[in-house]
């Protein structure tokens, strides 16, 4: 069995798709963004990681299945260039416009390639209630049972604390920049607690090994979150504006929504209402359960 992954990023969603190592057997490929072959290279589950820069003058391999959980056109493009059995995932049609099997349709149906169109597959995607994980393995034949990512080996890094924060979300999500970062942080240092905003690193690597060092993670749905899922780190994440029922939590995390999510979901605009429109005591509160210290915090 011989099968090749099309899956680029964005990272965190890189680092979700290595459940389906659990599932898969026989030879894996797996075509990457250069930025994040790093997360993959060293999985011994994986036969060979390919960078997306490589790809025009890679050889490759017939394959049984390629699942390709892109849905942008070059991503769709490079099977052109593959021969293979099955396909799981988009692929571009006769007129070169992307469609996807009716195999992948469930998660398909609710993306920016959707049959529906977006504006219908927005309202799916905020009905749904199924993690990502539950949805990609219903599709491609297996049922998923908490199966926990594959992260790399990390370096060594020096940054320990109890609490380590990820405030920033990047520039395509500003909404998921939550307004209260430093209300918290301030709150916990006076309790003694040790409080890290998690610093800009040279990798990806030294980034995840930074987490690790900590025993909670407060953040948006995020790259810092899917490393946190991935090593057993508890965590508090924030949803503004993007689906808590697609991140499977694997007992680890806690889920604060806003109030007004219908109201921001999948804006990529910004709106200083909704970095407010979760309370700080509901994040405080939550954040000392998972803590579990003895300290008084009163």
């Amino acid at each position: 069995m011989k099968t090749l992954i099309i899956k680029l990023g964005a990272s965190g969603d890189v680092i979700r798709t290595t459940t389906l190592l659990h599932m898969l057997n026989g030879q894996i490929d797996w075509i990457t963004s250069d930025i994040n072959a790093p997360l993959l290279n060293g999985l011994s589950m994986i036969h060979r990681v390919i960078m997306q820069s490589t790809v025009m003058r890679t050889s490759f391999d017939n394959y049984d299945l390629v699942i390709n959980l892109e849905d942008d056109f070059e991503s769709a493009k490079i099977l052109k260039h593959l021969k293979y059995k099955n396909l799981f995932g988009a692929y571009l049609n006769d007129s070169e416009k992307i469609v996807y099997t009716d195999s992948s349709a469930e998660w398909f149906d609710l993306s920016l390639i959707s049959k529906y169109g977006i504006e219908r597959a927005n309202k799916l995607k905020f009905q749904n209630q199924k993690s990502f994980q539950d949805i990609i393995f219903r599709g491609l034949g297996y049922n998923f049972n908490g199966e926990p990512y594959f992260l790399p080996v990390t370096p060594t890094t020096k940054l320990y604390g109890d609490i380590c924060l990820a405030p920033k979300a990047g520039k395509v999500w500003p909404m998921k920049n939550w307004a209260f970062y430093d209300e918290l942080a301030n709150y916990f240092v006076n309790k003694g607690f040790i409080v890290n905003y998690l610093p800009q690193r040279s990798t990806m690597l030294e980034h995840l090994s930074d987490i690790k060092n900590h025993r909670v993670l407060i953040s948006g749905d995020s790259l810092p979150m899917h490393f946190a899922l991935g090593s057993g780190i508890q965590l508090v994440t924030l949803f503004i504006c993007t689906s808590p029922a697609e991140i499977y939590d694997y007992g680890l995390m806690k889920k604060i929504v806003s109030k007004d999510l219908e109201k921001y979901w999948y804006r990529r605009d910004f709106d200083s209402s909704a970095v407010e429109s979760i309370h700080l005591d509901e994040v405080l509160e939550t954040t000392k359960l998972l803590l579990n210290n003895r300290t008084s915090y009163e």
